[in-house]
């Protein structure tokens, strides 16, 4: 008796995958991650040269403005896949990896350059490592996690908390009527440390929604 052929999923034809690998929006997002290694080349930099001195804080600056770059794309990439109706599989697994390991390993080499204290690391990154994971389950079970206002606040004092310990330095800064130095270090430590506060919130609430999902019913509702 010939041995029957085992059925093979239908396979997406190679030239789709690379345009859709090679699309305006998906090259942003691999661009997001080819700036890794420039920012942290930078940050060594900073922290290498003479403290305090002018090429320190040039490279800081370098390594500040590399990084709201590629954050800036972020949020491109994804209009852009709408605009251009260029939505695709690699993509949604391209976008949160990049958006991840940017931040990611900037926290890990900000610990690494004593510029943030690692046990407000560690737990930022629990929460980052442990969302993905849910959303991963969600996913799986059909259950949509929409990110909320809470969570759109920590992104924002994240990226901003991040800009400040970048530059680091203390530095005269003009707002048009007057200068003044500003400690950009004591600045992005205090809003990192606040992003933690709406990452606990917006975590407290993708749970709730995912238990939500799971069990049909209003967690607190009696059984």
């Amino acid at each position: 008796m010939a041995r029957q052929a085992k059925k093979r999923r239908p396979s997406r034809p190679r030239s789709a995958l690379r345009e859709e690998l090679f699309n305006l929006p998906n090259t942003l997002t691999m661009g997001r991650i080819v700036a890794i290694p420039l920012v942290m080349f930078f940050m060594d930099r900073s922290n290498d040269l003479d403290v305090g001195g002018y090429e320190a804080r040039l490279a800081a600056f370098w390594a500040t403005l590399v990084f709201f770059a590629a954050s800036v794309t972020d949020f491109l990439d994804g209009w852009l896949a709408r605009k251009l109706n260029l939505q695709s599989a690699v993509g949604r697994f391209l976008d949160p990896l990049a958006d991840k390991l940017l931040v990611m390993v900037c926290l890990i080499e900000l610990v690494h350059l004593d510029r943030a204290p690692a046990w407000l690391v560690a737990l930022l990154l629990s929460r980052e490592i442990g969302i993905t994971g849910l959303r991963a389950i969600a996913t799986e079970e059909g259950i949509e996690l929409a990110s909320d206002r809470f969570g759109k606040w920590k992104t924002a004092m994240q990226l901003c908390g991040l800009g400040g310990l970048l530059l680091h330095f203390s530095i005269p800064t003009d707002f048009f009527i007057y200068t003044t130095p500003i400690n950009y270090h004591r600045v992005g430590l205090a809003l990192l440390t606040g992003s933690m506060v709406f990452s606990v919130i917006s975590a407290s609430g993708y749970m709730v929604t995912f238990l939500r999902g799971a069990f049909g019913k209003r967690v607190g509702d009696p059984a």
